[in-house]
């Protein structure tokens, strides 16, 4: 069974009443950890988008104080986690603002990342993820974050 187009699922979605959508959403939330995630991110936490970098950050510098010495594993393990939350937000400031606190916070670690190789590339790949993410704010806006990446190593894409 093929799953419908998004442009599919709208058309239908407009004919839903309130109780039936409400019933879809909540029946979307039992089936899978993601679809609750992201319907906790859209009632929640889109609403004060600073707090949610906030609560981001502070999930990231938890992760290194209870794994001092990180392993690939354990950075791999966070980068997942925090893509799949910055997927839900969409805005590109909480990206660049959440990567960059990932890097400083893998930077201020007893992580030995430069004498890894994969560790080096995941700290790199970080770092043009956050450049892309810049060049498409506006002029006014890169300024700030571009200092800041140069002051991590990385350039713009």
């Amino acid at each position: 069974m093929k799953a419908a187009s998004i442009a599919e699922l709208r058309k239908s979605l407009i004919r839903f009443d309130q109780g039936d959508l409400l019933e879809a959403c909540l029946r979307l939330a039992r089936f899978k950890k993601d679809n609750k995630e992201l319907l906790t991110y859209l009632l929640f936490l889109s609403q004060d988008e600073p707090r949610f970098i906030s609560g981001l950050c502070e999930e990231i510098d938890e992760q290194f104080l209870l794994t001092p010495n990180a392993q690939k594993k354990t950075l791999r393990r966070i980068i997942r986690w925090m893509e799949k939350w910055l997927r839900f937000s969409g805005v590109k400031e909480t990206e660049i603002e959440v990567r960059l606190h990932f890097c400083h916070a893998l930077r201020s670690s007893d992580t030995p990342f430069r004498r890894n190789r994969v560790m080096t590339n995941m700290y790199e790949g970080q770092l043009k993820k956050i450049g892309k993410a810049v060049s498409k704010l506006h002029e006014d806006a890169r300024s700030e974050y571009q200092a800041e990446l140069g002051a991590l190593g990385g350039s713009m894409v």
